[in-house]
C-alpha cells in the first residue's frame, strides 16, 4: 500500500487537479486584455491609420511664365513613387483650390487646367498644367504650390507633394 501512495505522491495524484483552474483564469485574463488593446485600438482610431497611410510619392514642379506677364502656368508630374487615385488629389496654389476631384478639373477660384493626364489613377510620368484664368488669380514669386491627397471616407490629409513657385 505505501508503494501506491509513494506512488501517487511522485505523479501528483489529487494535488494536480488544482493547477487546471489556475491555468484557466491566466489563460483568461490574457485573452482578456488582447481583446481590450484591439477594441482600444480600433475606438481610439488607430486602426483608421494603419489601413489609411498615405501615399508615398514624387512630383516635379516647373513654372513657366508669358513675356507679358499673364497666363502664368505650373506643370505639375508625378515622378514615382505609389500611384495615387485622381479622386484623391487636390492642387493648392497659396491656398487656393486650383485643381481637384472634388471641385472639377479647374478647381473653384479661376484657374485653368490644360494638358491633363491626371484620371483615373496617377502613375509616373502623369502630369497636369495649371494656369492663371484671370487677374484674380495670379501665380507669383514666393507662393507655395501644394499636391494634397485626402484618405477616402475619411477627414485624413496629406501634403505628398509641395514646391515654392520660382520663375
Amino acid at each position: 500500500m505505501e508503494l501506491k501512495n509513494a506512488l501517487k505522491s511522485f505523479v501528483g495524484g489529487d494535488e494536480e487537479r488544482a493547477v487546471s483552474p489556475v491555468i484557466g483564469v491566466i489563460l483568461m485574463v490574457a485573452i482578456t486584455v488582447i481583446l481590450a488593446a484591439v477594441i482600444g485600438t480600433f475606438v481610439l482610431g488607430l486602426g483608421d491609420r494603419v489601413s489609411q497611410a498615405s501615399p508615398n510619392a514624387q512630383f516635379t514642379f516647373k513654372y513657366s511664365q508669358d513675356a507679358v506677364g499673364s497666363n502664368d502656368a505650373v506643370n505639375i508630374t508625378h515622378d514615382g513613387g505609389d500611384g495615387v487615385e485622381s479622386s484623391q488629389v487636390n492642387v493648392s496654389i497659396d491656398g487656393t483650390n486650383a485643381w481637384g476631384a472634388e471641385t472639377g478639373a479647374d478647381g473653384d477660384n479661376n484657374f485653368k487646367s490644360g494638358g491633363s493626364s491626371w484620371s483615373d489613377k496617377i502613375t509616373a510620368g502623369d502630369s497636369v498644367s495649371i494656369a492663371e484664368d484671370s487677374d484674380d488669380s495670379k501665380i507669383k514669386d514666393g507662393m507655395t504650390v501644394k499636391v494634397i491627397w485626402s484618405a477616402s471616407g475619411s477627414d485624413k490629409t496629406a501634403v505628398i507633394g509641395e514646391s515654392e513657385v520660382n520663375f
